[in-house]
This record gives structure tokens, sequence and C-alpha cells, in this order.
């Protein structure tokens, strides 16, 4: 139900823009979930970058405070995740996420991947 887009190579310091598109829920359901990004780098379990509520209260991995930004357009039913000062350690699959609040549910995106070169 979830559609990424963006990412691809970048170079350190560089930035990027991710999108996802919730196109197949409809409104009054899209604002009931808890929005994010998730990453998984080769090897590694995936962790939780940042959570957005309809409301816009956001969250974010310590690794990334002051570097990244969620946000997201309920109209649109889209979040984004702003990545700037990026580094190599940034490198991973990136996975837009939603988080129902009424059944505790998860429905994800295909991922899309972002490489940052030293």
């Amino acid at each position: 139900q979830l559609q990424a887009s963006g990412g691809g190579s970048v170079q350190a310091g560089g930035s990027t823009r991710l999108s996802c598109q919730a196109s197949r829920m409809i409104f009054s359901t899209y604002v009931t979930y808890v929005m994010g990004w998730y990453r998984q780098a080769p090897g590694k379990e995936r962790e939780l970058v940042a959570p957005i509520t309809s409301s816009g209260s956001t969250n974010y991995a310590d690794s990334v405070k002051g570097r990244f930004t969620i946000a997201r357009d309920n109209s649109q039913k889209k979040v984004y995740l702003q990545m700037n000062s990026l580094k190599p350690e940034d490198t991973a699959f990136y996975y837009c996420n939603g988080r129902s609040t009424l059944r505790g549910d998860h429905v994800w995106g295909q991922g899309t991947q972002v490489t940052v070169a030293s």
C-alpha cells in the first residue's frame, strides 16, 4: 500500500529526499497511521529512523538527529524524509512504514536504496 521513491547514490555531505505515497489508503484511514522510515544496512537489523504522527509529532534516532527531517502531507497521503549531511554509515535500504494506531498492524513500502560514497 506504500510506494517509496527517491534515494540513489550521494556523496558524503550531500542531501537527498525520500518520498512515500500511500496511494491505496483512503484519507480517513491514513490519518490513523503513524508513518515512519526504517532503514536496514547490510548485516544489520532494521532500525527505526524517524516516526511522525498525523498531528506532526516527530522523533528521531540519535544517529540522524539534526541531519534528517521527517514530514507528512495528510491531504496528499505522503510522507517525506529529507536527509542532509549524509555520511557513509547512512548507506542502507530505507523503508516507508505505517503503523495503525487502531489495530497496531504495520504496512510497508518496497524499500529504496541510499548509498553514500565517501
